[in-house]
């Protein structure tokens, strides 16, 4: 039985993306854990960032690092770097930060309106970033940690996990693996590029699959079909040693943003 309550929760991604999606859905909670008793739950999974902020901080560190570093190979030049006692390090670690922060920002905004939308009172949130950079302890030495493709997954920290349009999305509390940096996958992966999917995969049978698993989408480019990613459940029993998990999301109405060519 679906509870008549609503639990929100926030992914919040780089700061760089513009890209944006809410999935509404069911949260199945197997035990009591999020404050909440065991049993489903409607629930709103939204994906976002800065919308294009970080694209522009991220562009413009880049072409300057490139001229601090004019020495470097054509094919390393990417590679170029800005130390953190320099000032134009300290500019951008700020720059990134802020970015970040204003991504959150946008979260609680969108989630805020949308409760008030819906008349309904959130009873639990979980939010998490990747693709971002972080102080951390490792060790005895404070180092960067850049988490491209991966959320921090500390011991106790709440996360998410999620597949793709139409296929799980879970909960997961970290386990704090210091051979991985107190990381972990921050979603299923892709195992097509935008490009390839969108000239190989046929919309008949993307929509055979949205049919079959009970998900209306609205919106969406064929690039984000749910065969353009990987099976969420493999990825996640290989992770097992990273972290625990806690709840599943199964998404039944999905809003995204058109992609390259519309399912």
């Amino acid at each position: 039985m679906t509870r008549n309550c609503h639990v929100r929760f926030c992914r919040r991604v780089r700061p760089a993306t513009g890209w944006l999606s809410h999935q509404f859905g069911t949260l199945t909670l197997p035990h009591a854990d999020l404050g909440l008793d065991p049993g489903e739950y409607l629930a709103v999974l939204s994906h976002s960032g800065s919308r294009g902020f970080g694209a522009q901080v991220a562009g413009h560190f880049t072409a300057l690092a490139e001229r601090h570093h004019p020495t470097l190979a054509p094919e390393a030049k990417k590679l170029a770097w800005l130390p953190l006692d320099h000032e134009d390090g300290q500019a951008y670690w700020q720059a990134m930060t802020l970015a970040g922060r204003y991504a959150l920002a946008n979260h609680h905004l969108i989630h805020t309106r949308l409760a008030r939308a819906l008349n309904v009172t959130p009873l639990a949130q979980v939010s998490n970033s990747h693709n971002l950079a972080w102080k951390q302890q490792v060790g005895d030495q404070e180092l960067i940690v850049h988490r491209k493709g991966a959320t921090p997954a500390a011991p106790g920290q709440l996360g998410l996990i999620p597949g793709s349009m139409a296929d799980p999305g879970y909960v997961i509390r970290g386990l704090g693996h210091d051979g991985a940096l107190q990381s972990a996958s921050h979603g299923a992966g892709r195992q097509l590029g935008r490009k390839a999917a969108a000239s190989t995969l046929n919309k008949k049978d993307v929509q055979a699959y949205l049919t079959t698993r009970g998900v209306t989408l609205i919106g969406g480019g064929i690039d984000e079909a749910p065969q353009a990613y990987k099976r969420i459940q493999d990825v996640i029993a290989r992770q097992d040693d990273l972290v625990n998990v806690i709840a599943s999301f199964q998404p039944r109405v999905v809003r995204m943003d058109t992609g390259s060519e519309d399912i």
